[in-house]
């Protein structure tokens, strides 16, 4: 199975935010140029985060975006989802049903086995993503980042590009 390039973007944007202080926000050409990605299509991806109520959208020109729950409130799945959509990664088209001398509809009454496997690997897929946070990705990588180095990218980034906000 093969995701779209927008679950990266919009993992690493949505973590990146769950690091910003209380109020803060961030414009979304900063969030492109961190990840050295296309703002547009970027855009495209905060807006879908943004109608699953993941991210928060201010607008104009002191706006930007943060996230709209706590970080543990978030799974991996939501993000997912709210970038791929619902449906699953696979879907059965019932091609055993086509071709040269077809049977009678009473074979076919049972779901196709295939379909059936595929849907078992979806849901146990899921069920992991579902277990997995934001929060949890983020305490991942303080674990690893021994020497700082990320955290302090991380905060000579927020220096220069974070936004207060209001409300």
């Amino acid at each position: 199975m093969k995701l779209s390039d927008g679950i990266e973007q919009a993992l690493h944007s949505v973590t990146l935010m769950a690091a910003l202080p209380k109020g803060a926000l961030l414009p979304a050409s900063a969030l492109a140029d961190f990840h050295g990605v296309s703002k547009t299509y970027l855009l495209k991806h905060l807006q879908a985060l943004s109608r699953a109520k993941i991210v928060e959208t201010l607008p104009g020109p002191k706006g930007g975006y943060r996230l709209q729950k706590h970080p543990s409130e978030i799974s991996v799945l939501d993000v997912i989802l709210a970038i791929e959509g619902p449906e699953p990664a696979f879907r059965c088209k019932e091609i055993r049903q086509n071709g040269p001398n077809p049977l009678n509809a009473k074979y076919f009454k049972m779901p196709c086995q295939i379909n059936a496997a595929m849907l078992r690997a979806e849901r146990a897929y899921r069920n992991e993503l579902r277990q997995i946070s934001i929060m949890d990705l983020n305490q991942n990588v303080e674990q690893t980042d021994h020497d700082g180095a990320i955290a302090k990218r991380g905060c000579a980034f927020f220096e220069e590009h974070m936004r207060q906000s209001n409300s």
